[in-house]
């Protein structure tokens, strides 16, 4: 009679080759996060002087004293949709402005607002991709958190949790 062998689960079995393969990626990762981030800016923010997509006004200056997320992303990014709920999330505390980038018409982007349950008064079409240049970003998203100074202090390019972006503006706050 031969004894019962015992099944190792894969993940125990495995482990160096799982270790490995979750290294692999975060190499890949760090290497392409220079390119992602490309050229941004630093130092003081770019002024921004524009209107929402429901025609209210957006100055930066505006937000002199406390700290504001400047959040970018497009309608055609997979990425962009994942985030949208924690970028809400944050604007419920802090100040945002957030801007499409290369998307649609401000028709399509109130529709999609709505459909979305996003707030459309922060939100400002950047069609052509001007301040998107304006800052330096090659990607989206692309997350610029500006000091009470109006200074850039944190950015990120790629998605990013909603606490830590609230973390991070309370920690600018402070």
């Amino acid at each position: 009679m031969t004894e019962p062998q015992h099944k190792i689960p894969l993940l125990k079995r495995n482990w160096v080759q799982n270790l490995l393969t979750l290294l692999l990626v975060l190499v890949i990762y760090l290497a392409i996060r220079p390119f992602m981030q490309g050229e941004v800016i630093e130092g003081k923010a770019p002024e921004l002087n524009t209107t929402s997509i429901t025609g209210q006004p957006i100055q930066l200056a505006h937000y002199q004293g406390q700290p504001v997320l400047i959040h970018f992303w497009a309608t055609w990014c997979p990425i962009c949709d994942f985030a949208k709920d924690g970028i809400e999330q944050v604007a419920k505390d802090y100040a945002v402005i957030n801007i499409a980038t290369q998307s649609d018409d401000d028709t399509a982007l109130i529709a999609y607002a709505k459909s979305n349950q996003m707030n459309a008064d922060i939100i400002v079409n950047d069609q052509e991709g001007q301040l998107m240049k304006r800052f330096g970003a090659r990607a989206v998203p692309a997350s610029f958190l500006v000091d009470k100074d109006g200074n850039i202090a944190f950015v990120e390019v790629g998605y990013s949790t909603s606490i830590g972006l609230k973390l991070r503006l309370w920690w600018l706050s402070h």
